[in-house]
């Protein structure tokens, strides 16, 4: 097996797909997906997200302050890939896509009922990095659809089939591979 250069790029795939819920704070609601997202910090909790100054929903973030990620599913690809190609300047998204808004508890942004996990988010920061600005957030709120629970209130968002894109395309995820520390865990002898 060899390698080969390719130029200097991100190849960092797969990627978490998700769907981010904006709002003006006057009832105009979009939906942008983005897979420029992750994690910043556990405590505490941050989440970033990177979008192109040109969007749409990149000046309603920007006045208000406010975002929601909304994990998506193999349920909500359709759904994902249109708010990814078509815009909320011309299109209600969430009425095309029949999605339902709930609103949110710590910030005036909609989340989507039919997404597993909402993530409600302030901005704390925006760094101007070149094609795209990076968002970085506190995260303020987590709602999480307890059909995805245990009998022991464990939260299992791999029967929804969570969402990756990898190079243009969509993958839904979900078979159990391992536990953290299982590589160095002890061994029970028969």
């Amino acid at each position: 097996m060899g390698k080969i250069d390719f130029k200097p790029g991100n190849m960092l795939y797969p990627l978490p797909v998700v769907l981010v819920s904006v709002s003006d704070g006057n009832g105009n609601d979009n939906l942008i997906t983005i897979a420029w997202t992750g994690t910043v910090c556990t405590n505490p909790p941050m989440v970033s997200i990177s979008v192109r100054p040109e969007r749409y929903s990149y000046d309603l973030i920007r006045k208000s302050g406010e975002f929601i990620i909304n994990l998506t599913t193999k349920d909500l690809v359709f759904a994902t890939d249109y708010c990814g190609v078509v815009s909320g300047r011309d299109v209600d998204k969430w009425t095309q896509m029949k999605l339902t808004k709930v609103p949110g508890t710590n910030v005036k942004v909609p989340y989507i009922k039919e997404s597993p996990v909402s993530i409600e988010c302030k901005v704390r920061s925006v760094e101007e990095l070149g094609s795209h600005h990076m968002f970085l957030a506190d995260v303020v709120a987590v709602h999480c659809d307890d059909d995805y629970l245990d009998e022991n209130n464990r939260f299992h968002l791999e029967k929804a089939e969570p969402l990756v894109y990898s190079h243009g395309q969509y993958y839904a995820t979900g078979e159990y591979l391992g536990k953290f520390g299982y590589s160095v865990q002890k061994k029970n002898k028969d």
